[in-house]
């Protein structure tokens, strides 16, 4: 298949996506015309589903009802919520059940995660994450890297796509394990950027991190997406 830029050709590629009719499964917001927009901000803050607001006045009324009998609740039990979210959550990330769980925002669960895998040492201090990240990540990261009394300039590097080029190639990734192999104490490092939709090939990152001694890698399948962490 050619690509193209045209708008007719974008149009026959969205009369064969198998997935066109999720579409009517949002609402979306009206221009000043009062037809529907073209929404591209799904990183941020995604459409809302049509089924969102009956599923959240269903919990109003649990609440209201129960009050706080409703952690405990028949259906939708509040107390127990990740375990109904555990199985669906693994088939989206492609793990087993016990190795994820729901819980906090993406920003205290990095600070959790850094809090786990992060262990630097004289010698091994460096992070190696991906640019551009989401900025709260970048905010987290650094974050850490002070609290052990770093400076983010000498102990953060970043892998950027190169001058003219949109994404990180694969290669420059390696080639920055391999530079800074003998101080690099953790790879953290987001499946499919945020801003360029550029999906990451985790399985050769990891290995070409593990191979590294006594670096760990931290991952991540997608951005609102659960980390996961295997130490090399």
């Amino acid at each position: 298949m050619t690509f193209s830029s045209d708008e007719n050709f974008a149009r026959e590629l969205d009369r064969e996506d198998p997935l066109r009719d999720f579409r009517e499964n949002f609402s979306l917001p009206l221009g000043k015309d009062g037809n529907p927009v073209i929404y591209f901000a799904g990183n941020s803050l995604g459409l809302m589903p049509k089924s969102a607001r009956q599923i959240v006045d269903d919990e109003l009324d649990n609440w209201a009802r129960l009050g706080v009998d409703a952690h405990h609740a028949t259906g939708t039990p509040w107390y127990s919520y990740h375990e109904a979210l555990r199985e669906p959550t693994a088939r989206l990330v492609g793990a087993k059940p016990f190795e994820v769980i729901c819980m906090n925002s993406l920003t205290v669960n990095l600070h959790l995660m850094m809090a786990t895998f992060y262990w630097p040492t004289k010698s091994r201090f460096k992070v190696l994450m991906e640019e551009p990240a989401f900025p709260s990540d970048t905010y987290a990261i650094k974050t850490q890297l002070i609290h052990h009394g770093l400076d983010p300039k000498d102990a953060l590097v970043l892998a950027r796509p190169r001058k003219g080029e949109f994404t990180v190639r694969t290669e420059d990734i390696f080639d920055l394990i391999e530079e800074h192999a003998d101080h690099l104490a953790v790879v953290i490092m987001g499946a499919v950027n945020f801003f360029t939709g550029q999906l990451v090939d985790i399985e050769t990152v990891t290995a070409a991190a593990q191979k590294t001694r006594n670096c760990r890698w931290v991952r991540s399948r997608t951005r609102r997406r659960q980390r996961a962490a295997l130490a090399a």
